[in-house]
């Protein structure tokens, strides 16, 4: 958190600053790489704005924090996207994670995956806490997770009859 003061104290031309950027975006690459090899690789927002692809989302949102457009959380990023789309019409996927820069790494603490209808109501949902990038599940076991079961049916196939 020390190394990101810099931007909120606006040193954003400052070669330490950019120094800093610098090595949040190295780290940012093993982050997004890792999560996105687990299957999340759609469009995310992060803190509700700065949409795209995991890595750009994150690092338009640092650019942006350090030009002094935007400033920091006091707590922990939040980055939002969908999991499962199938039209407007019908039941989506939603996926929070709320990410931590610190000690110069990006971790992930908590992930809520949320089902949730048409209408936006929520029809089940689940929070996994204490994660870590390598421990968060991949994309499909988390839309697992909401999803519920097809229940499949014993053999009730009509009778035929032969002629």
């Amino acid at each position: 958190m020390k190394n990101l003061q810099s931007w909120k104290t606006g040193i954003s031309k400052s070669s330490n600053a950019k120094n800093n950027l610098m090595e949040a975006l190295s780290d940012l690459n093993t982050f997004a790489k890792i999560l996105t090899d687990k299957g999340y690789n759609g469009y995310f927002h992060t803190q509700g704005a700065y949409a795209g692809k995991l890595k750009d989302s994150i690092t338009d949102y640092l650019e942006s924090c350090q030009k002094g457009a935007d400033s920091l959380p006091k707590q922990d990023l939040l980055l939002t996207g969908y999991l499962q789309w199938s039209g407007e019409d019908k039941p989506r996927v939603e996926c929070s994670m709320w990410v931590q820069y610190l000690n110069g790494k990006f971790s992930l603490n908590k992930m809520e995956v949320a089902k949730k209808d048409r209408f936006g109501q929520l029809l089940k949902k689940s929070e996994l806490a204490n994660l870590s990038v390598i421990s968060a599940p991949k994309a499909v076991e988390a839309v697992a997770l909401v999803n519920d079961e097809p229940k499949q049916k014993a053999g009730n196939s009509p009778k035929r009859f032969k002629l």
